[in-house]
């Protein structure tokens, strides 16, 4: 889903009510990432969705970065 980023996907479903979509990232050391589940009523993803999933993958990138740091110093 390039709208959010780079190796970010999105799983869809829908039944006669509504869209539901999931927003994750790509698997990254063994773990999927939800970074927004939510439900649509028409075609187009409100942008506050896709602000909300942007936010996550930075924060989620931020994470990762640390702990990679954090392990580099550990084996050391």
């Amino acid at each position: 889903m390039e709208s959010v980023g780079p190796g970010v996907y999105e799983l869809k479903e829908s039944d006669e009510r509504a869209w539901y979509r999931a927003i994750y990232l790509s698997k990254i050391d063994d773990v999927i990432y939800i970074l927004h589940c939510f439900e649509k009523h028409s075609r187009k993803t409100d942008q506050r969705d896709l602000t909300i999933a942007g936010e996550r993958l930075s924060r989620v990138r931020k994470r990762i970065e640390e702990r990679r740091k954090h392990e580099k110093r550990s084996r050391k």
